[in-house]
């Protein structure tokens, strides 16, 4: 009789796998008993992101991208309320102001590089200029978004000054695309900053088309992943790709071409829930990487739950991105799965999920109110 030997890794993951499948789709009803409506979530987090969420004095130390980016998220899911709820824009827009007046003045206290991971500094820019279209284009978007509920002298300056900045790196790129960080440019923050100029341009009467049909022009000929479909997340000034598609850039990417080019935009969507999207036991949740390409885990991806494959940062996204598309059974789904995993938090009227920090907090009530910008803007 042979000994028995002990499971093999890929052996526990699996029963793993299975086992929370088997208790996730358990506990599926149980949730749908408690679980906030949609419409009461995105109240709750509106309050929890004024309260609770409102300070997080380590946040730009712990990942600077991350809170320059709920900043982004919380202010574009107040434009979305103040122009669908004009009773509640005084209000929104004080907490929108609020936020635009701490991020540009973290950024005067300490410049680009304050929103930055330390690898920005590992060498200069290929573009002379020097500047992060990550920066540029996601206080862009604040500024635009902002513009779009109540007109204000002095934030369209900013704006118009934001803009020129972008679309003058957008024109000396190779690839009419501008760089993040050194020689790095990253379809999330192009798709972002293009979609900023369209939005600016409904505020402040200019034209960027050029400069959008340019990009896409390159993006669909030497930017698609052949394998999935999906645009790659990350290519070198000239063009080379660095890394291939990820969840935690392609739904906001999918997001910013409802903008560009809705055509596209759809098909990437997609390509992206067919490639990603894991829909078990009416729970979902999105894989970071298609099966097709390797893995390579980076701050963004987050810690990738073995053998389920599923990613915080990508699954978190997803939720905008089934928002956007309206995929309610998706959206329902991903959900779900918060309420199981993310630890929901309350205080009063406010709602949260604790494991999502206030970038996912802010996600998901963007997400929550998705819609009314991006139609005034089309």
């Amino acid at each position: 009789m042979k000994e028995t030997q002990p499971w093999s890794r890929r052996a526990r993951l699996v029963v793993l796998s299975l086992v929370t499948v088997g208790w996730t789709g358990l506990l599926a009803p149980t949730v749908d008993l408690t679980r906030p409506s949609s419409q009461t979530l995105a109240r709750g987090l509106d309050a929890a992101l004024a309260g609770p969420l409102a300070h997080a004095p380590q946040e730009f130390a712990n990942n600077p991208e991350w809170a320059l980016m709920a900043n982004l998220y919380e202010v574009l899911g107040r434009a979305n309320l103040a122009l669908a709820e004009p009773s509640t824009a005084a209000e929104q827009l004080e907490r929108i102001d609020a936020r635009i007046d701490a991020t540009l003045a973290h950024e005067a206290e300490a410049g680009a590089h304050g929103f930055l991971l330390p690898y920005a500094q590992r060498g200069p820019f290929s573009d002379p200029a020097g500047r992060s279209v990550f920066v540029d284009g996601e206080i862009a978007m604040m500024l635009a978004a902002r513009l779009h509920v109540a007109p204000s002298q002095p934030y369209e300056a900013l704006l118009r000054e934001r803009v020129e900045h972008i679309d003058g790196a957008l024109a000396r790129g190779p690839m009419h695309s501008a760089e993040s960080y050194p020689n790095e440019c990253w379809t999330f923050c192009n798709t972002t900053a293009l979609a900023a100029l369209v939005l600016a341009d409904r505020v402040l009467g200019t034209d960027h088309q050029p400069r959008v049909q340019d990009w896409l022009r390159v993006a669909k000929s030497s930017l698609v992943e052949p394998s999935s479909g999906l645009l790659v997340s990350s290519y070198t000034w000239d063009g080379t790709p660095l890394d291939g598609p990820e969840g935690s850039s392609i739904w906001m990417v999918a997001h910013n071409l409802q903008l560009l080019d809705p055509a596209f935009a759809q098909a990437q969507y997609a390509a992206a829930k067919g490639a990603l999207a894991v829909t078990p036991a009416g729970v979902a949740w999105a894989r970071e990487w298609p099966r097709s390409t390797p893995a390579r885990p980076d701050v963004d991806s987050g810690l990738v739950v073995p053998g389920l494959d599923a990613s915080p940062g990508a699954s978190g996204l997803a939720v905008l991105g089934a928002a956007a598309f309206d995929d309610a059974e998706f959206l329902d789904g991903l959900l779900r799965s918060m309420e199981i995993a993310a630890a929901p938090g309350r205080e009063g009227p406010a709602r949260w999920h604790r494991a999502a920090g206030r970038i996912g907090n802010a996600v998901v009530f963007y997400a929550l109110n998705v819609g009314p910008l991006w139609a005034v803007a089309a």
